[in-house]
């Protein structure tokens, strides 16, 4: 029986909104259990689960991330559109080079 595959991978745009989060966690000298704190959460295991790549923060979380790390709107949204523009174009031409986290 074949494995069901979908459409669209999202892992590797998790990954690098991971990564750019984690960032931002550092230059704001907060740990990971005052991130997940703020969030409401009583583990900083998902705090952890969304820097490493495996999900991504629903989108009221997002928004109190901003706020913690002081991220400004434009900077978030344009973040968001430029991995989804490359993700897009890489997987939609074929194209298969490493994506670089910033």
């Amino acid at each position: 029986m074949k494995k069901y595959s979908p459409a669209i991978k999202i892992g590797p745009i998790y990954k690098e909104l991971g990564v750019y989060l984690r960032n931002k966690r550092m230059k704001a000298q907060l740990s990971q259990t005052e991130v997940s704190e703020a969030l409401g959460y009583t583990s900083p295991q998902f705090v952890s689960n969304f820097e490493r790549g495996l999900c991504s923060p629903p989108l009221p979380k997002l928004k109190v991330l901003m706020s913690l790390y002081k991220i400004p709107l434009r900077e978030m949204t344009e973040k968001l559109i430029d991995q989804q523009r490359r993700y897009l174009s890489q997987e939609l031409s074929g194209s298969k080079k490493k994506r670089r986290a910033s």
